[in-house]
């Protein structure tokens, strides 16, 4: 597939990476030199550099004859201009865009070819507060990735030592479930190093632990292992921009919640905006502050401003002076690796999870839903299956009779409203979404091609 994309910066660099390991045909525009001259270095791609939304600087970039652009700059308009462009001038198949604003993002509407011609529009920060919000849901949670619209969720958990899971054998591990809950674990990192989950199995301390189970069983599973008698916490937010804020207006009625911001103007906005969220103008990395508002007491602390540095500090000190729970945004990778130990409880990559958004756009028409895992190194893919017996690999076959590529794994499968953990006499059937765990990207084009279906069946 030949592909444009609009920008370099974070997520567009991620989404090059990802995408030219695809065998797919990459240009990457930008009027960051620089950056593109780095990008160019690393990996096999072709750059042009120009102002995204301009005619003749898609032409360079081979825009009459692209199947798909994506518009990641980081303007909303030049994204929207560029879809326009490529939708008036070149006649581009699908067009994909960032809009970060939400002003925008909350008006669909907008988004029709006989307006703003875009296919499919990403809002990273809708993505990144309904990711932390179901982090606040799940206590002992470190992801929470949903699949059928909602009604499948894989949840990742670490093993403590003291907990229900260490030292259980997985063939075991329906007695360590719920009554009347099913729940299946589709995938184990220990010492970062994937562990097929078969029933000789034993889970250790410090295994990473994917989880999958319908929605409507996640909370019991999640309260039998994680016991805890509140209903309501101690939110402290630290950051009032688009995250911060949209965090705190769905958190503030179950919970308490109080906000901090530096700008004065845009703290006031926030203030009238909520209704009885607190808001605190000030600096999150001071010491002073936090220990003013009884940081010690607090059951969660989320540093959520565009600075990461002053995101780690902050969730740093908020730990040490004792919140028992910490969250912070980090969008550099180096920075992420730093603090992969006991001192943050959760870094959120803000780019890993908007790639996941766009990848299952590019991927194609089998592809419903990707999540991005373990810093992008595995991913967990939501797949519609379509055909029967003589056109497909896979339908109308027991999952255990499928020839899986390797570092694959089936997690389980939704029919219809109907979530069924993947037993291995499970027989797959016409239209079924299965839930897929993809430890060895390298693999990524076998399963698609598996998943293909015989062109006389369409």
């Amino acid at each position: 597939m030949k592909i444009i994309i609009l920008g370099a910066g974070q997520v567009g660099s991620s989404i090059a990476e990802h995408l030219s390991h695809e065998n797919n045909d990459i240009t990457v525009v930008d009027t960051d030199m620089e950056r593109l001259t780095d990008m160019q270095n690393k990996l096999d791609i072709r750059t042009v550099h120009g102002h995204a939304s301009h005619p003749s600087v898609m032409i360079r970039a081979g825009a009459n004859d692209a199947d798909m652009v994506i518009a990641l700059t980081n303007s909303d308009e030049v994204n929207m201009v560029a879809c326009q462009v490529a939708y008036s001038i070149f006649n581009t198949p699908t067009k994909i865009a960032r809009i970060r604003e939400a002003e925008y993002a909350s008006h669909p509407e907008m988004f029709e070819h006989e307006h703003v011609p875009i296919d499919f529009h990403i809002s990273p920060e809708q993505l990144v507060t309904r990711h932390i919000k179901g982090l606040i849901e799940y206590a002992g949670a470190l992801q929470v990735m949903d699949f059928a619209g909602g009604l499948a969720q894989l949840v990742t958990i670490k093993v403590r030592a003291k907990g229900p899971l260490v030292d259980q054998q997985l063939r075991e591990f329906n007695h360590l479930l719920p009554e009347g809950v099913d729940a299946r674990v589709a995938a184990i990192f220990r010492n970062n190093k994937s562990v097929f989950p078969d029933g000789d199995t034993v889970l250790k301390s410090g295994d990473m632990v994917f989880l999958l189970a319908a929605r409507k069983h996640i909370h019991k599973i999640m309260e039998s292992w994680h016991k805890t008698d509140k209903s309501s916490y101690k939110i402290i937010l630290a950051g009032g921009g688009n995250i911060g804020f949209n965090l705190a207006r769905a958190l503030e009625r179950q919970h308490s919640v109080k906000i901090i911001e530096y700008n004065k103007a845009r703290s006031r906005f926030i203030a009238e905006e909520l209704t009885k969220a607190l808001v605190i103008r000030g600096d999150c990395t001071s010491e002073e502050l936090l220990n003013e508002e009884n940081i010690n007491h607090t059951d969660i602390f989320c540093a959520l401003t565009n600075d990461d540095q002053a995101n780690l500090l902050s969730a740093l000190m908020a730990k040490k002076m004792g919140a028992k729970k910490v969250l912070t945004l980090i969008n550099k990778q180096n920075y992420a690796q730093l603090i992969e130990k006991d001192t943050i409880d959760i870094a959120i990559s803000p780019q890993h999870i908007t790639m996941g958004g766009i990848l299952a756009h590019v991927r194609g028409d089998y592809t419903a839903r990707v999540h991005s895992l373990r810093s992008g190194a595995a991913e967990a893919i939501e797949i519609e299956v379509t055909g029967d017996r003589s056109s497909s690999k896979v339908v109308g076959r027991m999952i255990q009779d499928i020839n899986l590529p390797p570092g694959c794994n089936i997690g389980g499968l939704i029919r219809k409203d109907k979530v069924i953990m993947a037993h291995r006499n499970v027989v797959i059937e016409n239209k079924d979404h299965l839930i897929m765990f993809v430890t060895d990207k390298r693999n990524i084009n076998d399963l698609k091609r598996l998943f293909e279906v015989d062109p006389s069946f369409l």
